[in-house]
């Protein structure tokens, strides 16, 4: 599973997810991307259960990008235990997703064939997502 080597600190606080997502709003690698339309936060087990699906859908062609890596750490508390006591330790990291975040690129194999791969990939997520193409900037 994804997770930093290292980080700052060690808890963070939960924080607020406002606004879009500017930067890594389009495609920027790969022919086709897989960008999110909801906010919310995607687990490093299921960055890797869409890793998977796409790889499984494209049997080893083309190459993928990640363009998400779950970075912040959240806390839980054992069960059963009484209020107090401090924070919990941390259980899991996720990556906080805005609206317009490039979640997955796609190239080297037919346009079908890599929709196919990312529309199978959002069922794995948590956030509503939808399938763009690289706009040709002139």
């Amino acid at each position: 599973m994804m997770m930093p080597k290292r980080t700052k600190h060690r808890k963070q606080m939960r924080g607020r997810m406002t606004g879009e997502s500017y930067n890594a709003s389009a495609v920027s690698f790969g022919a086709i991307g897989l960008q999110a339309t909801g906010r919310g936060y995607v687990s490093a087990r299921q960055i890797e259960a869409a890793r998977r699906v796409i790889n499984r859908t494209l049997k080893r062609g083309g190459k993928t990008w990640i363009r998400i890596f779950p970075d912040k750490p959240i806390t839980k508390r054992p069960a059963e235990t009484r209020m107090g006591k401090g924070k919990g330790s941390v259980d899991s990291w996720v990556a906080p997703i805005l609206p317009g975040r490039v979640l997955y690129e796609i190239d080297g194999v037919d346009e079908d064939v890599a929709t196919k791969a990312l529309t199978l990939a959002g069922y794995k997520l948590p956030v509503k997502t939808k399938i763009i193409k690289r706009s040709l900037i002139i």
